[in-house]
């Protein structure tokens, strides 16, 4: 793996998410409550605190995990909720170590199908079915990592062109869509609810 992904808007800790399936993982874990760029960029502050130049499932699965939590509260904090995620981290890490020896690219490589894949995701810690469907349309869309009915599983989110995740976002313009899409999908959400009351 080792593709340019522009989802912190930052090269450093994009290039990060581009060579380490676990950084890429992470990251999509913590995309919850916080800007995306925010989310996206914790893998690269997180190895960086941690001394390194990636992340390593061993490694986090082991830490104390009050200095872990202290790690990514540390200012600026990894997440708007440090505390939680830290847990949420260092959960998906053990899972990786007990499943898959550590090795976060073996959730998808060499799976036959889309809805295989999407099983291996939806069963990770931090991973519902939305979630564990956009990062199936991410590996598909930017990550080569393409299944049979890949795009299927994946739902509306492995839709060519449709701008609604971070599986869309390949630079500065995509991103203003997806933002714009999430926007409309949030005020339809309100509108819908005020009509039910």
């Amino acid at each position: 793996m080792d593709v340019t992904l522009h989802l912190a808007q930052d090269p450093e800790a994009d290039a990060l998410l581009g060579r380490s399936p676990l950084a890429a993982l992470v990251g999509m874990l913590l995309d919850q409550q916080v800007p995306m760029e925010w989310a996206f960029k914790g893998p690269a502050t997180i190895a960086q605190r941690l001394g390194g130049d990636d992340l390593d499932a061993h490694e986090i699965a082991a830490h104390e995990p009050e200095a872990f939590a202290a790690l990514l509260s540390q200012k600026p904090a990894v997440h708007r909720y440090p505390g939680s995620m830290a847990k949420r981290i260092q959960q998906l890490c053990q899972y990786l170590v007990e499943h898959y020896d550590g090795d976060a690219e073996a959730v998808w490589k060499d799976v036959a199908t889309g809805k295989e894949l999407l099983k291996r995701l939806a069963e990770l810690p931090g991973f519902g079915k939305q979630k564990a469907q956009i990062f199936l349309a991410l590996l598909g869309k930017q990550l080569g990592v393409r299944p049979t009915g890949w795009r299927e599983a994946a739902g509306s989110y492995g839709e060519p062109d449709s701008f609604r995740s971070v599986a869309d976002i390949t630079g500065p313009e995509s991103l203003v869509k997806v933002r714009a899409h999430k926007q409309e999908m949030k005020a339809a959400a309100k509108a819908s609810k005020a009509g039910g009351k």
